[in-house]
């Protein structure tokens, strides 16, 4: 039986993971779980799963959970509780499905257990991606599977061969919300629209990313420091249909790629059984015959500015992914607060990226230096666009 740690079981990653192993109970044992605001839907998942390890966001929740669940017998709050959790619990594999830079130290904290990470914390591997790398060479029984369903497709389709084999990465986008879409009609769209995702079912913080086209950007940065593919070697394209969900062109012109019906399922449980894969009855299969009309397009990269913007970050490398993905949290959030208009995200993150003087991760405070950068960056956006 595999113990698994759940790192954000309130969301969308995290349900459906409890979802697959409530399907296989013998297989898995919730031994940790973790959630901040939805505290009724974190009770109920107690209850049913009965986790012996807790994170939460505050003490009072703390500690009203510690009162009414006798069987939980560490349960952790604050900034630094989350790496705790990974740090302390005794599990097989964690998956991190947070959202924010507080995921970063608590796969920290598994890497140096060398344990499975089931990794879907965007952070981890952009804002640290070149830090988290070296501590895997420290540390080698360690193991990251990606969980993103673009990033499980890259991974899947690599199985097998080396990377003096590879062409290019091709990540697949849907176009987001607003495929087709001008600048004209994007300066006045409302966050209600933004939501409004044509094929994916996922939380408002991503939904709004695809939306802009940032969140591929993310990917973009994301698939260099996981596979250690250059940059100049990772195209993006859109496939409205979201059927392929990445692929892998090689240097004897044959693309080998990853298809599946659009939901999280199927790269969660990937993760949790790599590298076996494994039935499990909650799983949705794809209608190949019903599936009968596969199109490809380029983004457009004039309106949304997403991608580039994450290219240009990228390379530059150093802290500048940090503040690329920092300064689009705190503008995402600032537009579903509806103080600013949809096009300002694309604003906020070039001027962050403007005005940044870029620091090396070279050296062995490469993880502080992260860490401060991000809070930098979130304060600094926040003061000039939150009024």
């Amino acid at each position: 039986m595999k113990k698994i740690l759940i790192l954000g079981s309130t969301g969308s990653i995290g349900t459906n993971a409890l979802e697959l192993i409530r399907n296989n109970k013998e297989q898995y044992q919730v031994v940790g779980i973790s959630g901040n605001r939805n505290i009724d839907l974190l009770k109920k998942q107690i209850e049913e799963f009965k986790p012996i390890s807790v994170y939460v966001g505050s003490e009072q929740d703390a500690l009203n959970l510690k009162k009414n669940y006798s069987f939980i017998k560490e349960i952790y709050f604050g900034e630094n509780g989350l790496a705790k959790l990974s740090k302390n619990s005794d599990y097989d594999i964690v998956l991190t499905a947070v959202s924010g830079a507080i995921g970063i130290d608590a796969t920290v904290e598994a890497i140096k257990r060398e344990k499975k990470i089931a990794l879907a914390n965007k952070e981890t591997m952009v804002s640290a991606g070149i830090y988290i790398n070296r501590l895997l060479k420290e540390y080698p029984k360690a193991e990251i599977v990606p969980v993103d369903s673009e990033h499980s497709a890259l991974f899947q389709s690599l199985q097998g061969f080396k990377k003096e084999n590879v062409k290019k990465l091709i990540i697949t986008a849907s176009g987001g919300t607003f495929r087709g879409k001008d600048l004209s009609y994007l300066e006045n769209v409302t966050v209600e629209q933004a939501l409004k995702h044509p094929n994916w079912s996922m939380g408002k913080k991503i939904t709004i990313d695809s939306s802009t086209l940032v969140n591929k950007g993310l990917e973009v940065i994301e698939a260099h420091e996981l596979f250690n593919i250059d940059y100049d070697d990772i195209e993006v394209i859109v496939h409205p249909q979201s059927i392929i969900h990445s692929m892998v062109e090689y240097v004897d012109g044959s693309i080998i790629a990853q298809m599946g019906v659009a939901n999280m399922k199927t790269p969660i449980l990937y993760a949790f059984t790599y590298p076996e894969k494994e039935f499990n009855s909650s799983i949705n299969f794809l209608d190949l015959i019903k599936t009968n009309n596969l199109t490809f397009e380029e983004p457009d990269k004039k309106t949304f500015k997403g991608i580039d913007l994450a290219y240009r970050a990228g390379k530059i490398a150093g802290t500048m992914p940090t503040v690329f993905n920092a300064s689009n949290e705190i503008a995402v959030e600032l537009f579903m607060k509806k103080k600013i208009k949809f096009l300002d995200i694309y604003r906020i993150i070039e001027e962050a990226m403007n005005t940044h003087q870029v620091l090396s991760l070279d050296k062995d405070d490469a993880l502080d230096t992260i860490k401060k950068v991000d809070k930098e960056t979130r304060k600094k956006v926040r003061e000039q666009w939150e009024k």
